[in-house]
């Protein structure tokens, strides 16, 4: 009886081994001498094609057989045509991966009938960044808690720039609370401008990512007194000492249909700037490249990289976000009602 369980585990670690092996030899027989194109769905200089650069510049070498890395941009109706080139056009061999925003996730569980894409079917490989959708508030208004703000007799002026955290944070919040503790103030062009119009008094504040405002709004999170910009509410798990002891969204969300209604809109932060192969892909070839995405962003080459360039790195999972995607596809009639407004029309 003894022989035989010993014969059976020396069987098993044989299959083992020679599942690792052909797997390497698959991988380095598929990529020798071949190019991956990272596909980056904004323009040159940006955040996500930053983060893309710095990733692809280190990622090859734990692709076996070492291929070359390249980053094409396929900009285009708010990043949605290289969204759309990665689901339906691009050939699905391994060889192209995709960079776009997950807030389409989003726009495709609200109904949007301009994405035009089913984001269960990609191949997640995974994603270099959390989101930390914030609101600060100048010191000139006296006021520097979430305290403070829900007890101002007047509403707060947020300057809005275009769409996304800096438009919809105000306006779900003010749904969640019941009442109009924020005013939006429309029509600028960009954050730099909306800080502007912050340093002039013209507007209280803003809501925009902590991850940018710690490196774009600098100077106003150091400044003393009315020049001061003060967060005052965050989304995650921040340990920044600026915002590490501040309220988090989901937990001055009150009410089963109002955090359903936030969990769902703060999803999309959960997997920022994500990477993804078309749909049908081998699964062979998504694990190569999960398990190639992971070593980078380990890599303390890459660390030293990203420091130099001011990126948070903070991994997510392929499997992770095939978690995300699937609960934010799986909201309730309720929720969907009450965030359709989101969608562009």
């Amino acid at each position: 009886m003894k022989m035989i369980f010993l014969r059976l585990v020396k069987l098993v670690i044989c299959l083992v081994l020679v599942t690792a092996i052909s797997s390497t030899a698959f991988g380095e027989e598929f990529y020798k001498g071949k190019i991956i194109q990272f596909i980056v769905a904004y323009s040159p200089g940006g955040g996500y094609d930053t983060y893309t650069r710095a990733i692809a510049r280190h990622i090859g070498k734990y692709i076996p057989g070492n291929p070359t890395a390249i980053v094409q941009n396929r900009t285009g109706a708010g990043g949605l045509i290289a969204a759309h080139y990665i689901y339906d056009r691009a050939q699905p061999d391994g060889l192209t991966v995709g960079i776009w925003n997950s807030t389409f996730v989003l726009h495709q569980a609200l109904g949007s009938r301009r994405v035009k894409l089913d984001a269960r079917r990609f191949g997640w490989i995974g994603a270099p960044v959390t989101g930390e959708p914030s609101c600060s508030v100048m010191g000139f208004t006296g006021l520097k808690t979430l305290d403070n703000i829900l007890n101002s007799k007047t509403p707060i002026k947020m300057g809005v720039s275009g769409v996304g955290t800096g438009l919809e944070l105000p306006q779900l919040l003010n749904m969640a609370f019941d009442r109009p503790v924020f005013k939006v103030i429309r029509g600028y062009r960009g954050t730099a401008p909306v800080r502007l119009a912050m340093q002039s008094r013209e507007v209280d504040g803003l809501c925009m990512a902590f991850e940018s405002a710690r490196v774009v709004a600098r100077s106003m999170l150091d400044a003393k007194g009315d020049d001061k910009m003060i967060p005052f509410l965050i989304h995650g798990d921040a340990q920044d000492p600026e915002v590490k002891d501040i309220p988090r969204i989901k937990d001055v969300v009150k009410g089963k249909e109002n955090q359903a209604m936030l969990n769902t809109w703060l999803q999309q932060y959960n997997f920022q700037r994500p990477m993804s192969l078309p749909p049908g892909t081998p699964k062979k070839r998504l694990k190569i490249l999960r398990k190639a995405f992971k070593a980078t962003l380990e890599d303390p080459a890459f660390l030293a990289d990203a420091k130099k360039s001011k990126l948070s790195i903070q991994y997510v999972s392929g499997e992770q976000i095939e978690k995300y995607v699937d609960q934010m596809l799986s909201i309730s009639a309720t929720t969907k009602e009450r965030l359709k407004w989101i969608v562009p029309k």
